[in-house]
């Protein structure tokens, strides 16, 4: 007992003294940083966190945290940017639905009308002795077995695939391989079509594929940062009156939850709502 209480002694005081030391560190730290802190390393991470730039700042002088009508985020957006490529506008807006209801699964297609500011590299699947009519009416590529070999191998040299009803079993087994792409033909996106000269003509012309993701937010591209203000704003209301018109019959509540519009290197600018209920978009 003689030499066991000593002991003892020098090891509550060794306890004390490395309470009292992680006490004086977590002190130091902000709370998103010391809670599961298990190195003083983290506190200099801290001080030599990274500044924002330049650009940054002047982007976030220039944002007022309100909600804009269309036009004036449009407008913003146009005159922050300042990259050294053509960056796209895109529209996200949350709605009050749940794509797990069959009912409220939001897809459907819109055309924008003054396009969107890319070339479309479009196959279509069909049977071979239609091949020469679909690329004379404006696809990149068509035809049947050669297609189906080069989509088996994983060459996927085009961005959008439209088909017949009647090669429909074909394209069911490739679906392992055009599914994870995103490239699936379907009746609902209207790539499954009998008139193929003017589904080509359409997506050519700016037709695109509107969904909500798995949590009701539909993300769209509406142009490029070259387009004039007013059509950016016609492809911007071709959206939002496509969302109005499949809006699901069981939705009573409010349909929208928030929008937002942002360019590629842009801030997000939030949308007012209640202009937009009233087509005030200027």
């Amino acid at each position: 007992m003689r030499g066991v209480l000593p002991a003892l002694v020098v090891c509550a005081a060794f306890i004390c003294i490395s309470t009292a030391n992680t006490r004086s560190l977590s002190s130091s730290l902000t709370p998103n940083v010391k809670y599961g802190c298990r190195s003083s390393t983290i506190a200099s991470l801290q001080t030599n966190a990274r500044k924002p730039s330049r650009r940054f700042r002047e982007i976030k002088e220039k944002v007022e945290q309100r909600p804009y009508k269309a036009m004036e985020a449009i407008q913003l957006l146009k005159q922050l940017s300042n990259t050294k490529f053509t960056e796209t506008l895109e529209v996200h807006a949350n709605l009050n639905i749940d794509p797990r209801k069959a009912t409220q699964n939001l897809r459907t297609t819109v055309v924008l009308p003054k396009g969107t500011g890319k070339t479309v590299r479009l196959a279509v699947l069909c049977k071979d002795e239609d091949a020469k009519e679909y690329m004379a009416a404006g696809a990149d590529i068509a035809g049947q077995q050669d297609l189906i070999e080069d989509i088996n191998k994983g060459n996927l040299d085009f961005e959008r695939l439209i088909t017949t009803p009647d090669m429909m079993p074909q394209i069911a087994r490739l679906g392992r391989v055009l599914g994870p792409k995103g490239l699936m033909p379907s009746i609902k996106s209207g790539t499954v079509t009998t008139d193929v000269p003017a589904t080509i003509k359409e997506i050519k012309a700016g037709r695109l594929e509107l969904r909500a993701d798995r949590k009701g937010v539909v993300h769209m591209p509406f142009g490029k940062m070259d387009f004039s203000e007013e059509d950016l704003l016609e492809n911007f209301k071709a959206i939002q009156e496509s969302i109005e018109a499949n809006k699901p019959s069981d939705i009573k509540k409010q349909y929208w939850k928030s929008a937002y519009v942002t360019s590629t290197m842009g801030p997000g600018l939030q949308l007012d709502l209640s202009a937009l209920n009233t087509k005030e978009y200027v």
